[in-house]
């Protein structure tokens, strides 16, 4: 199975180091020097890792063959993509592959269904799974302990407790103002 862990940004320098948006929990797996990835598009690759290493807190990548600024500029926005055992479980417990989670039904804690997931997003902050409801409408959900309660793999789905508003239009609306004037 191939799963996209990195996509190449910007030249670094002028020995042919580029940035890399990392899209992988596990980089030093993924984009460990001598790693073979393939790419998308497919006619920018295969490239191999020469060297990797870490400066201002962005991971940087020399790929062999590429020796100069300019061949490091042509890499940039190209996807890389590593062959995954699809079977390969992440080292942490409470870890997941998106291609675990695509497709999972999500329930509420009391069994009501919400829908279908259809995409992970990966932001800054969070993951969120964006979630395809019966109706056809989306939803997005954080991908945070207090909000997905369980994940279970063999019954192929996510259990969530979500706070008012999220998945309905119950929100609560707490005001301090309201506190104050019935006191």
């Amino acid at each position: 199975m191939q799963l996209v862990v990195a996509r190449i940004g910007r030249a670094h320098g002028i020995k042919g180091e580029v940035t890399v948006e990392v899209r992988t929990d596990e980089p030093e797996l993924r984009l460990a020097p001598g790693a073979v990835l393939t790419t998308d598009p497919a006619s920018a690759g295969p490239l191999t890792i020469e060297t990797g290493r870490v400066h201002s807190g962005r991971l940087l990548l020399r790929f062999e063959g590429v020796r100069d600024r300019t061949a490091a500029e042509e890499l940039r926005n190209i996807l890389l993509i590593a062959e995954v055992d699809p079977d390969a479980l992440p080292e942490e417990e409470d870890e997941y592959y998106d291609h675990q989670l695509m497709d999972l039904d999500v329930v509420t804690a009391d069994g009501v269904e919400v829908g279908r997931i259809t995409e992970i997003s990966h932001l800054p902050s969070q993951d969120l799974f964006i979630v395809e409801r019966p109706d056809g409408s989306e939803v997005m959900i954080p991908f945070v302990e207090e909000i997905v309660a369980e994940i279970d793999l063999e019954e192929q789905r996510a259990v969530i407790t979500p706070p008012p508003g999220l998945i309905d239009d119950r929100a609560e609306i707490v005001s301090t103002r309201d506190a104050e004037a019935e006191g």
